[in-house]
């Protein structure tokens, strides 16, 4: 499985498509046009890096945040989706790896995702992944 990392804004459009899907699967308003202008603004300021899968299978979103305590930075893993047609494949185990060697080479200190408890089949590929639950973290959340 073929993983890339959108690097020129010519790749945005099966990238918007994907990433339009992910939102229509959790309620949004189908939105392909706001859903390019915003990842095309994710990509040009740096705040996202944006990997795809195959022919637009899946998509993964990260964002790179400096860790003040070790002096490197985190990953964090935004947003990952496989269109339903291409599940069960390893398309999602082929971003997390395509992104976990790409922290790694980077000298990232960790890699983390959060996803729904209810939300079990995301939790096992995670676990097969390599990532740990980490009771000792309370997530919490202030809507602005």
């Amino acid at each position: 499985m073929t993983v890339t990392r959108l690097d020129s804004l010519g790749d945005i459009d099966a990238a918007a498509g994907l990433l339009d899907q992910y939102r229509q699967h959790y309620g949004a308003n189908p939105a392909p046009e706001a859903v390019g202008a915003w990842l095309r603004e994710q990509i040009e300021s740096a705040r996202a890096r944006v990997y795809l899968a195959g022919e637009a299978d899946g998509i993964c979103t990260v964002a790179v945040v400096p860790a003040a305590l070790t002096l490197r930075t985190v990953w964090l893993v935004r947003d990952l989706y496989v269109r339903p047609a291409a599940r069960r494949r390893g398309v999602a185990r082929a971003l997390l790896t395509a992104v976990a060697e790409e922290a790694r080479a980077s000298g990232a200190h960790r890699l983390s995702l959060q996803t729904e408890t209810d939300n079990v089949r995301a939790i096992e590929l995670y676990t097969r992944t390599g990532f740990a639950a980490l009771p000792e973290v309370t997530v919490m959340d202030g809507v602005l």
